[in-house]
């Protein structure tokens, strides 16, 4: 790359990031591998596709905010139809705007509740968040004692799913790590990284990725695939460079669980272009068109198409 493209590369980047970090639910860097290495996203833009978006907007529903369990307040809806019922089940996301999976829980047909996370930029400080195990029985134990004070019925979790946008894959990996069975499913949007090894040589250059924070990703899509577990993950094709891609991540899933993709070409949620398909018991994978910012902020507004694909029977 000459120096005046790498001029006009570096503006864009800065551009970008400025301009889809200053929404909750946007992209933002990962933290994987250190902060010296930087993202080298695709500078094009998509005008062919609408990049379809849900309406800021709040279902009818009661909204709570926990303001004593992690550094920021945690966001909790109680969707109208589900008010008062002694079992649901609860919808847990990290990083995106909340009333995203508050119309995920709306539109579910399983009695649900959302509770929306966001913690900051980075899958690092996810990560930190829920490292100590006590962490998440602690927000479990929270959600459940205000559901049930809120309304009035003592509120049990029948099945509890997590779902994570770009950077808060973190807090899902962390949790596996200690609750694995406590996790009913898991709904992963375009955000699913991990390091080259050595650090920042990619895989076209003779470059591994690090297995060891593919462990649990890889346990637990093995018993979706049995059955025992749901799981699903879809991803762009946006290439960070620097550190491993979601498709992947996607891709070293599918080999470790011995399954292969499908070519498609079918519209997704939101107009999505599905390019890729693998479907096997309780594990789904589906890869998409793009390599822009809005290819990645659509797999977020996506959540409620993705939540009800994953709670197929």
């Amino acid at each position: 790359m000459n120096q005046r493209n790498s001029v006009i590369y570096s503006v864009i980047l800065a551009f970008a990031i400025a301009f889809f970090t200053s929404f909750p639910g946007c992209y933002s860097p990962q933290k994987t591998p250190p902060a010296s290495a930087t993202q080298f996203p695709s500078p094009m833009s998509d005008s062919i596709r609408p990049h379809e978006r849900i309406a800021n907007s709040i279902p009818s529903g009661r909204s709570i905010q926990l303001k004593d369990v992690l550094s920021t307040p945690v966001e909790v809806f109680i969707p109208q139809q589900v008010h008062g019922s002694s079992q649901v089940d609860l919808l847990i996301h990290f990083h995106g705007v909340g009333y995203v999976p508050a119309h995920a829980v709306s539109a579910s047909k399983q009695a649900m509740n959302s509770v929306t996370v966001n913690l900051g930029s980075g899958s690092a400080v996810y990560e930190t968040a829920f490292r100590d195990a006590s962490t998440f029985p602690r927000l479990l134990e929270s959600i459940r004692n205000t559901v049930s004070d809120t309304t009035g019925t003592k509120t049990e979790l029948a099945h509890i799913y997590l779902s994570s946008f770009s950077a808060g894959y973190g807090a899902v990996r962390a949790i596996l790590k200690n609750h694995l069975a406590k996790i009913d499913g898991i709904c992963l949007l375009d955000g699913l990284h991990t390091d080259y090894v050595p650090s920042g040589r990619p895989l076209a250059q003779g470059g591994k990725l690090n297995e060891e924070k593919m462990i649990d990703f890889v346990r637990f899509a093995q018993l979706a695939k049995d059955g025992q577990k749901r799981f699903l993950i879809a991803h762009s094709e946006i290439f960070p460079g620097t550190y491993a891609s979601t498709t992947e991540t996607a891709d070293y899933i599918l080999t470790a669980v011995k399954l292969q993709r499908h070519p498609v070409l079918q519209w997704g949620p939101g107009d999505m272009q599905m390019v890729s398909e693998t479907r096997a018991g309780g594990l789904t994978i589906l890869g998409f068109a793009g390599n822009t910012a809005p290819d990645h902020v659509d797999h977020l507004h996506g959540l409620p198409a993705f939540v009800n694909q994953m709670l197929e029977k």
